[in-house]
């Protein structure tokens, strides 16, 4: 399959890349790894005129620590966050997502940044980025704005990115120290996207459980935070009484299409059932 005509330009700075957006916004696309924009463009989903490349923009690329968390360039892919010691000491959650991401050629190429601004439902880093309290900085003409993860997505493919914005980063709090954190997914067979993804960390106390964040992916018109289950659980003890109230509230939280054979209901409690029970675990054997 082929794509229609457009013009290729390489941007070498943020500011040039913006400079060539604001030309023709509704016309003009960012390309970064290219996985979810270019079979758009072969199907005939996409038709834009004009492909803006950031992949040698160098301030979009890298993971820093700073004072309040981590900041990560929008144009890092899943390989490095795998592989980078400061995630996996203050963050493990993001480099589990990003590890459960398709093959090694994917994560070598695909990245966070275009991961979060295609909004596929059925993307697993969503879930990742709700459960983490993410911020994403976004940049355009009239300056730097900053929104956090559970405001950005607002549609199946739909963000609040505005059509002359670009996202650079994508800052994530300091996590507590010692934290246990898992991402189970049920993948597509022949997509590997999640049938449901879920995203959960837990700060204990011993048995007790001090924080909890739970977001869903896959499953839904739009990935989630199970906000009520966050609520019940923390102060509690997690043990199977727990873990069997808080996989039955993760389905007040959801809003589940086509579901009349209940299927889907069925998969969301199983899953966060199975996340508490491995991280109660985990805790156990420390």
């Amino acid at each position: 399959m082929y794509t229609a005509s457009f013009e290729y330009r390489r941007a070498h700075s943020v500011d040039e890349a913006l400079h060539w957006l604001q030309a023709d916004p509704e016309n003009s696309k960012i390309l970064a790894g290219g996985h979810s924009l270019l079979p758009l463009m072969k199907l005939m989903l996409a038709q834009p005129q004009v492909l803006i490349d950031i992949g040698r923009i160098s301030s979009l690329q890298g993971i820093w620590m700073e004072d309040h968390g981590l900041r990560i360039g929008a144009y890092t892919t899943y390989a490095e966050i795998v592989h980078n010691q400061e995630i996996t000491r203050f963050c493990p959650l993001l480099a589990q997502v990003a590890a459960t991401i398709g093959d090694v050629q994917v994560r070598n190429r695909g990245t966070i940044g275009g991961s979060l601004c295609h909004a596929d439902p059925q993307a697993d880093m969503p879930a990742a980025a709700l459960a983490l309290d993410a911020e994403l900085v976004m940049e355009s003409p009239r300056g730097q704005r900053v929104e956090s993860a559970n405001e950005f997505f607002q549609a199946p493919f739909m963000t609040s990115l505005a059509a002359d914005e670009m996202l650079t980063a994508i800052r994530i709090p300091k996590m507590p120290i010692p934290v246990l954190s898992t991402y189970l997914k049920r993948p597509h067979p022949a997509s590997g996207y999640p049938v449901i993804g879920v995203a959960l960390w837990l700060k204990m106390d011993g048995v007790v459980v001090r924080q909890c964040h739970l977001a869903i992916t896959g499953i839904a018109m739009l990935p989630f935070r199970a906000f009520k289950v966050e609520e019940y659980v923390q102060g509690q003890k997690l043990d199977a009484q727990t873990i069997a109230r808080a996989s039955a509230l993760a389905q007040e939280d959801a809003v589940l299409e086509e579901d009349e054979d209940g299927y889907k209901s069925y998969l969301l409690q199983v899953y966060v059932e199975r996340a508490f029970w491995q991280l109660l675990q985990s805790s156990l054997n420390e």
